[in-house]
């Protein structure tokens, strides 16, 4: 969502003149350890689901401090979450910052940009609800080949551990007709890979009072001509219904790829938690997606260490994971969020006890993953490719990007292949898995002479045109900002 979120931020920039501080050598000259970037303006999109985004926020802000003191016209602005959360004590506590803004008006970015210059003070605006849905706002996306299309926002759960309801507000849906709209606008300018973002997507249609609406909509955005893999995030258990496991197996587009949140396996845990779901439930709906589609790759997120937590308690998560077999698994110690009901619960448990359970968790989840992909070995991948996803492919000579089920895969080019020239980000590459690991698979079938097959895509013809032609395209990248050690 907050990458979503970035890419209208920077559409908005793009439409009111900013260009990216890379097609300006004057000023990427003048950039600093800080990350600034040389930039004139640097925003900040912030969340603030864990205790540690707050950190990072005012860490990158330190570091740029010293920036805008040597140049005092460079402009700084905080959004997303934490801006929501915090509104003006951002700028009690960095009060060097000239923009705040929450997650309910990101369209007004640019005016309070021009505020702030105007009149030499910050800027800051918070409003209580969602003034304009983001999806209507222009965008600038990073990738050519696959889009985020967001068909919700905010959330009607009251989970104790969690601030995104009061920071993103009660589930508003979009018109299916909107969706499919923009689904069709993406996938006519190249994109081949959607994925639907929403905080509960399958309580969707809960605004306009359509129970199945969500199964409805991936049978329709399925159908949609060109379009070649559909995927969504995040569900939630309680609303996890048979209807939307159906459309998935019935839909070839619809990838086999699932996250489904655990949080944790006690279902004690889980009544603090207010999950409104129990251990068996969690596991039928496991059982029934397996039943239906058998490849598919799942997924999972787990808290460890919640308040009340004991050794008992953990053992029964141990259990589900051991009996789930996660792809993979998002594990997280227990974060206290200020505002939350979790945060005031007695019996916290003490951080050596969390970081020890922490270890115990990822170790068991570690081996399962690897174990998991073992057994792909042998087994035949199709892999859109990707601009950015693998750090050595220039030094072991190949190409990556994700399966059908998600995975990161790691494809060997054979002799007289060249990436960028032959086969484009947004190409599709089949191949062998040839070896695997915990966290991706490599596929160097081609290499040895086995099976290696590339499609051309429409997406990749367009990067192709992209790269061929020169003219500035205006993207501006937001985020923060790297801190060089």
């Amino acid at each position: 969502m907050n990458v979503h979120d970035s890419e209208r931020m920077a559409g908005l920039l793009a439409a009111d003149g900013y260009v990216p501080v890379e097609q300006v050598p004057e000023a990427a000259a003048r950039a600093t350890e800080a990350g600034d970037g040389g930039a004139d303006v640097v925003v900040i999109n912030t969340c603030s689901v864990r205790e540690n985004a707050a950190n990072r926020l005012f860490g990158n802000l330190g570091q740029l401090a010293s920036v805008k003191k040597n140049r005092p016209d460079m402009q700084i602005a905080v959004g997303g979450c934490l801006a929501q959360q915090m509104r003006a004590d951002i700028v009690k506590k960095a009060p060097f910052v000239d923009v705040v803004f929450g997650t309910h008006n990101i369209d007004v970015l640019p005016v309070l940009l021009k505020r702030a210059r105007h009149n030499r003070d910050a800027a800051v605006e918070i409003e209580e609800s969602l003034k304009v849905f983001p999806s209507t706002l222009p965008k600038k996306a990073d990738s050519s080949y696959a889009a985020w299309v967001s068909i919700s926002v905010g959330c009607n759960n009251t989970c104790t551990f969690c601030i995104v309801p009061h920071l993103r507000g009660k589930e508003r849906d979009r018109r299916p007709g909107e969706v499919l709209a923009e689904i069709e606008a993406v996938v006519s300018e190249g994109a081949v890979e959607v994925t639907l973002l929403g905080q509960n997507v399958n309580s969707y249609g809960v605004s306009f009072g359509e129970r199945d609406a969500f199964a409805k909509l991936l049978r329709a955005a399925g159908n949609i001509e060109g379009l070649e893999r559909l995927r969504f995030t995040s569900p939630h258990p309680a609303a996890f219904s048979d209807d939307v496991i159906r459309a998935m197996a019935e839909t070839p587009t619809v990838m086999p790829s699932l996250h489904m949140p655990l949080q944790s396996g006690s279902d004690r845990i889980l009544r603090m938690m207010r999950r409104s779901y129990r251990r068996a439930k969690f596991e039928g709906i496991l059982e029934r997606v397996r039943e239906l589609i058998p490849d598919a790759a799942i997924t999972t997120d787990i808290i460890v260490g919640f308040p009340g937590e004991t050794e008992e308690d953990f053992q029964q998560t141990l259990e589900v994971v051991e009996k789930a077999r996660f792809a993979s698994a998002f594990t997280f110690l227990y974060s206290p969020r200020p505002g939350t009901p979790a945060a005031d619960m007695e019996d916290q448990v003490p951080d050596d006890v969390a970081a020890e359970r922490y270890k115990r968790l990822l170790a068991l989840q570690e081996k399962i993953s690897f174990e998991e992909m073992q057994k792909l070995e042998g087994t035949t991948v199709e892999v859109l490719i990707a601009e950015t996803e693998g750090r050595k492919d220039l030094a072991t000579r190949r190409i990556s990007g994700r399966a059908r089920d998600n995975r990161l895969v790691h494809v060997g080019l054979p002799a007289g292949f060249e990436y960028g020239r032959d086969i484009r980000p947004g190409d599709m590459v089949t191949a062998v898995v040839t070896h695997a690991a915990p966290h991706h698979l490599v596929a160097d079938s081609g290499v040895t002479g086995g099976l290696f097959s590339h499609r051309k895509t429409r997406a990749g013809d367009m990067w192709a045109e992209k790269q061929a032609c020169p003219v500035p395209d205006n993207k501006v990248t937001l985020g923060i900002p790297i801190i060089r050690r």
